[in-house]
């Protein structure tokens, strides 16, 4: 099996469950795509101490936004990635680490945050890239029967191939040809938590999405893949995804 297509967006997810930015270009190395989910909130009280905060636990976060603004695209060092810049949907403006963002953050959210940073990501999605396709997102457009904002998968890459909707499901294994020279490999399928039933802005809940993927999609949209041979991906860019031939028995 091999499909052809192209690379139809690019995002970034510099801090875990808040609004990222869209990319022409990215880096991609061995961690993944540069500074994507390199900040996090974390609780610091009760059974849930040092555990990552998500908007699982705060929906509101989802109506904040992170960004490189000093590093648009691909200008983004994957071996120094900067401190990112929060935004508050109020207009507050704060780079990770400055005072008073974590008792900003701690406000909205309800509860009293630590911050956490790890260039090479986050310990839920270590060195994974989250990619989804176009097809599979038309199609449960039709069967919900309502429009569905792409950025309630937080995927990184999103895919146009001349693959039928919901093949990704099948591509354990196979192997993502990107560009000039960016190959990624289908580590498994994405099996969603309750993330994507909240609107991106965090304001109001879809509890049949969730109910759809579970009953017809064993709870995946979309596919993670790790980095084989890092690159730069750009809009546009040729895809080529070549499954993987088993080894003859014996």
């Amino acid at each position: 099996m091999t499909s052809r297509g192209r690379v139809a967006g690019l995002h970034r997810w510099p801090v875990k469950s808040l609004a990222g930015e869209s990319l022409h270009s990215a880096d991609v190395g061995p961690d993944g795509l540069a500074g994507d989910r390199v900040h996090a909130f974390l609780d610091v009280e009760g059974a849930r101490a040092g555990k990552l905060l998500t908007a699982r636990q705060a929906p509101g976060l989802l109506a904040w936004t992170a960004g490189y603004p000093d590093h648009p695209d691909d200008a983004l060092p994957h071996d120094a990635v900067p401190p990112a810049e929060v935004r508050a949907p109020g207009g507050g403006r704060w780079r990770w680490g400055d005072e008073g963002l974590a008792a900003a953050v701690a406000e909205a959210a309800g509860r009293p945050v630590t911050l956490r940073r790890d260039p090479s990501g986050q310990p839920d999605c270590p060195g994974l890239i989250l990619v989804t396709v176009e097809a599979s997102r038309r199609a449960a457009e039709a069967e919900l029967g309502a429009p569905l904002d792409l950025r309630r998968f937080r995927s990184n890459v999103h895919l146009e191939l001349d693959a039928p909707a919901f093949a990704e499901e099948q591509w354990t294994g196979a192997e993502l040809r990107v560009g000039d020279g960016l190959h990624l490999c289908v580590s498994a399928p994405c099996r969603r938590c309750a993330m994507p039933s909240w609107d991106p802005d965090g304001a109001v809940r879809w509890p049949a999405l969730l109910e759809w993927l579970v009953r017809d999609h064993a709870n995946v949209f979309g596919v993670y893949v790790r980095v084989d041979k890092p690159g730069v991906v750009k809009v546009g860019d040729p895809v080529e995804v070549v499954a993987v031939s088993p080894a003859p028995p014996g």
